[in-house]
């Protein structure tokens, strides 16, 4: 899944909601759950999303939503091959912008 967000710092939790096409409680939970999400929150309790976060937040969309792992299942991948899995992840996050971009080149002509 490609998402378009802006280069920023940080990312509040309904951009980064819309962008995943998700609820915000789902995003809350998956935070949660998974110890790699590290979300910012100032004094008011709000949740700011670091670009590192949200590259996280990729990763377990993928094995979550898109390969059908369990939440079990996600963690323990993330634990044992982690490092394996990101590298393919990468791979295909890239393919994914690069036909996103012809795809929009293919409508401007």
């Amino acid at each position: 899944m490609y998402i378009d967000l802006p280069e920023k710092r940080y990312y509040g939790i309904g951009e980064v909601a819309k962008a995943f096409k998700v609820n915000a409680s789902l995003i809350r939970f998956w935070e949660k759950e998974f110890d790699i999400i590290k979300p910012k929150k100032n004094a008011k309790g709000n949740r700011k999303f670091t670009p590192e976060d949200i590259k996280n937040l990729k990763f377990i969309y993928h094995l979550v939503k898109e390969r059908g792992f369990t939440l079990e299942g996600a963690k323990t991948h993330l634990k044992e091959e982690r490092k394996q899995s990101l590298e393919k992840f990468e791979i295909i996050e890239k393919l994914e912008s690069i036909k996103a971009q012809l795809i929009k080149i293919k409508t401007q002509l």
